[in-house]
This record gives C-alpha cells, structure tokens and sequence, in this order.
C-alpha cells in the first residue's frame, strides 16, 4: 500500500506508544473488523468484512525506522540495500541497522539509508529497478506530486454516461484549484454510455463557449473520447474533430484482436493528426480483464514520432499506463497526460491513484502536459 502498488494483499500498521496503552484493544474493536485472527501485546490480527487481513504491530520509537522499511519493502530492494550493508560490515533488520550487537540506527528511515550511504528513497521506488544505482548517483527523479496537476483531461457529463452536469463538473474542478477541465463525453459508438453524434456534440461544444465566455478565470476545453474502430478510423469525421480544442481516442470493442491486427488499428488512429490523446492504451481492467494483446513498445515509440500523448488513466481497476509502461515511455521522450476519466464530480479526486502510477513510472512535473498552463498545454497537444 505504501509502494501505491496496483493491488495489495494484507495491510501492516505500526505504532509506537507507551506502556499500557490500549491500542491493541481499540484496534481489534473497530468497526469494519469480521474476525480476530490473533491478539497480542506487540502484535495483532484481524480480518475485515471485506476480507483484508489487517496487522497491527508495536515497536519501539529506536525500531520505528527500520520497521516501517522492512514491512515497506519490495523484498527485491530491501535485499539489494542489505547487500551494500553487508559489504560495509553492518546488518539490517526490521529492529535497525547494526555493527556487531550495536544498534546505529533504525529511529527514522533516513537513518536507515544513511548508513549504506544512500539518500532517503521515496516508497514508491523501492522495487529494485534502478533506484539503488540512482541513489549512489544522486540522480533519483523528483517526483510528481498531486499539486503540480493544473487540470483534468478526460471528464464525463450526464450527456453519455456520466453522473453529473457539465455545470457541476465545472464548479467540482474549479472548487479543486484546477485552472481547466476537458469535457470527453463519449461518441456514439459506445451505444451502451448513450455516446453522441456530431449533432449532439456540436450542440455540447455550443454550450461549452456559452459558458466559458462567463468564467474569466478557467477554461472547458471541448473534446470527445472517441472510438478507435476495428479498422483504426475514428468515431467522428475529421470536419468535427478539427473543433474540438483537443481529442481523446480510446478502444473500447473487438478487445481480442490478434496481436498484429490490433496493433494495426490503434497506429492508424494514431496517425489521424487530430488524435490528441490515447487513453487507457492496454485495456485492461485490474482483476477482471487483461491487457490487449497489443505492441505497447511499438505504440510508445508511434507516441513519439507522431507527438501522440499517452493517458495514465487514474480509475483503480484501470490504471493504464501500468508502472513499468510509464517508465518506458518517459524515458522514451512520449508525452503523457494523467486523467481521472470522471464519470461524477466526486470521481475527480480519483486523479491521485494517477498520480501514484506516474510516481512509480519515475516520472517527474515535465513528463506530465496537464501541470502547464492552459495555452501551453494546447500547443504541446497540436500536432
């Protein structure tokens, strides 16, 4: 939970407190929990009604540090960084890092990495990836953070599929400190989301400058997430597309293409001069759905050559780009957009999670297009 992987198995919690304090008994009174697995003076368990198990263990504030890293983990990284320990006649453990049967350190995680003689490296890293040899070079990423976002790119009204109006995901974004939003209400091949024609967007672009003349201080951005079709063309014809301020392409059907075939279409959508934006590129939904078979490398290097953004979709079961896909694609040179793909005002907050996989991709504020400034972001989408 910590490393803000996609999914997690069991939580661990660690406190410390004074002697006699009643925390393992709050602990396993709270609400939500189904079971007590295990109750203890250091150490608890117990089950939730959703089925997480829980672990909640006291150590004392000279462990805190280490703890918190060893339970962080990965496993892979925590041997790695071992390892240098080891070569420098030390030993850590989740007690603290130790020369002998002395213990010196383990009150704070930087601490920690203080003795292997490493900066403190954020959770999100950890995963043996290159952060070690980062770390020694003093070359880790400064990572985005939720507060460099200016803007949402890919939103929802109640015009398809969406819970809200345009006037309430206006407000919900403006109340978020955002300086734009994109309104991406679906075309009309996603018959089942009541998608659009061209009559119903223009009607929705129409109403979108009615507004935006009364907001001084924030900008709609017209756009559409429009359907990639099994042959690659896009849902609207270019005479539409071309008024919109930017353009959202996505596959939603015929999922289980062949690998070449697939390929295919999403790089003939790519090449429509229009296509702004590609979203949820793998189609996987978390749990339930796997990946396209697809040449991702193949669509981050057309990415690049075409000045085609990639979405990093923040809704939890999609998270797409996945982590390791980020990383590719920044250090690729592709431009990338973080999206909450809001189907409400509340989803808008979903923008974290985003958030969360751009940390784990390494990937820093100018990665990003969505932290610049409305005109600089157009003209960074313009093909």
């Amino acid at each position: 939970f910590r490393r803000r992987r996609d999914t997690v198995g069991d939580l661990d919690i660690l406190v410390t407190c004074q002697t006699g304090s009643p925390v393992m008994q709050r602990f396993v009174k709270y609400d939500a929990v189904e079971e007590i697995i295990s109750q203890g003076g250091t150490r608890s368990a117990v089950r939730l009604r959703s089925g997480v198990q829980v672990d909640l263990r006291v150590v004392p504030a000279v462990s805190y540090g280490a703890a918190l890293y060893y339970f962080t983990g990965s496993k892979a990284h925590n041997i790695a960084v071992r390892k240098l320990a080891v070569r420098a006649g030390l030993k850590i453990n989740e007690y603290g890092v130790f020369r002998g049967d002395t213990r010196i350190a383990g009150r704070t995680e930087e601490e920690v990495f203080e003795t292997v003689k490493l900066p403190w490296i954020e959770p999100e890293l950890r995963e043996d990836r290159g952060e070690i040899e980062a770390a020694l070079q003093r070359r880790l990423p400064k990572l985005i953070t939720l507060a460099d976002i200016r803007g949402d790119l890919h939103c929802h009204t109640d015009e398809t599929d969406g819970r809200d109006t345009l006037h309430d995901m206006v407000h919900a974004a403006q109340k978020r400190g955002y300086a734009y939003i994109a309104i991406t209400d679906h075309s009309k091949r996603v018959s089942v989301a009541h998608g659009m024609d061209s009559k119903r967007l223009l009607a929705q672009l129409r109403r979108i400058d009615q507004l935006n003349a009364t907001l001084p201080d924030f900008r709609i951005l017209k756009s559409a997430e429009v359907d990639i079709l099994e042959d690659g063309r896009l849902d609207f014809p270019d005479q539409v597309l071309k008024q919109l301020d930017l353009v959202i392409g996505a596959v939603h059907y015929k999922l289980d293409l062949p690998r070449a075939k697939q390929t295919a279409r999403v790089l003939r959508a790519m090449d429509n001069r229009y296509l702004s934006i590609l979203a949820h590129p793998s189609g996987r939904l978390i749990k339930s759905r796997p990946p396209m078979n697809l040449d991702l490398d193949q669509i981050i290097e057309a990415a690049r050559e075409r000045n085609c953004a990639l979405e990093i979709n923040s809704q939890p079961e999609r998270l797409d780009l996945d982590d390791i896909c980020c990383k590719r694609a920044g250090e690729a040179g592709v431009k990338l957009v973080i999206s909450s793909d809001a189907h409400g005002t509340d989803d808008l907050g979903l923008l974290r999670y985003g958030v969360d996989q751009a940390r784990r991709g390494w990937l820093e504020a100018h990665h990003i297009l969505n932290t610049l400034p409305v005109e600089t972001l157009l003209t960074a989408l313009r093909r």
